[in-house]
């Protein structure tokens, strides 16, 4: 016997997940995005060190513009998880488990993961 309550059909695109749930989404997902990044990485860190010529090369590879574009996602993945996983740890410690304080150090994360990247890029690039 069903409730009248509960939905009979459920459309995944109109449910709305609060931001706290949105960054613990996206911590995982950028977890895994990390993990996937390292053997490209790991490959250029060996052609810069392999020769002047491969340093040239991965330097020219970083600042075409698709080089930056991707360096500018790669930099927000990595932030994301740094700044969402302090977020976790603080939780670990009681701080933030409430629903308020949940929500607020979900859109910090979120926030400094953004401007941090921001910063670092721009630093990088100038």
């Amino acid at each position: 016997m069903s409730s009248p309550a509960r939905p009979v059909f459920l459309d995944l695109r109109k449910i709305r997940l609060p931001l706290n749930a949105v960054v613990s989404i996206l911590h995982r997902i950028t977890g895994i995005l990390l993990i996937l990044a390292i053997p490209v990485l790991l490959w250029l860190l060996d052609r810069s060190l392999a020769s002047p010529e491969g340093f040239a090369q991965v330097a020219a590879i970083i600042r075409h513009p698709v080089g930056l574009a991707l360096l500018l996602i790669g930099l927000w993945w990595l932030l994301h998880h740094l700044f969402a996983g302090i977020r976790y740890l603080l939780m670990e410690f009681g701080i933030g488990e409430d629903r308020a304080g949940s929500l607020r150090t979900a859109r910090d994360a979120l926030y400094a993961a953004i401007f941090a990247t921001l910063a670092v890029w721009l630093g990088l690039i100038l």
